[in-house]
């Protein structure tokens, strides 16, 4: 008990003296490189960031109301996933698919849209058997028909 206590005050001094290092370092970088260090730590520096500043939060606005507003549409796709996910309202899901959208990686991205839909109906728990590895490939398909037509859907930001 006590060399676990000892063990994690060290390490955490490690991880102190690793930040005051990385810190010193950056600061001798400005001192030596002016402005010009900036590029050394960031990689948009001389992009447009500044004049697109605050398009992205109004993105994140509208994106709740875009998939809302196909989740109402008649697609064959939304109607699917409202018979799918019934216990949730469409703004509900739609936070989750946001959720799931800001995954970096496409199977990620696959795998957490199958459980929002998953989440809707209980299915490991309603579910016994073969049944249940049929009704996954269906639910990873309709994740995977989802993200396609959110693509459609969202354009650009997708």
């Amino acid at each position: 008990m006590v060399q676990e206590k000892q063990s994690d005050r060290q390490q955490r001094l490690d991880n102190f003296l690793q930040a005051v290092e990385a810190t010193q370092k950056v600061q001798d970088d400005i001192m030596k490189y002016g402005l010009e260090a900036a590029h050394l730590y960031c990689d948009d520096v001389d992009g447009d960031w500044l004049e697109t500043w605050g398009e992205d939060e109004d993105w994140q606005q509208n994106f709740v109301e875009l998939v809302t507003n196909f989740l109402q549409s008649d697609d064959l796709v939304a109607v699917r996933v409202r018979t799918q996910v019934k216990d949730k309202s469409l703004q509900e899901i739609a936070v989750e698919l946001e959720r799931c959208l800001s995954l970096s990686e496409d199977e990620d991205r696959t795998f957490a849209v199958k459980n929002v839909l998953a989440g809707g109906v209980g299915v490991a728990e309603s579910n016994r058997g073969t049944s249940n590895e049929i009704d996954e490939t269906n639910l990873l398909d309709l994740a995977e028909e989802l993200l396609e037509k959110l693509s459609e859907v969202l354009g650009k930001h997708y």
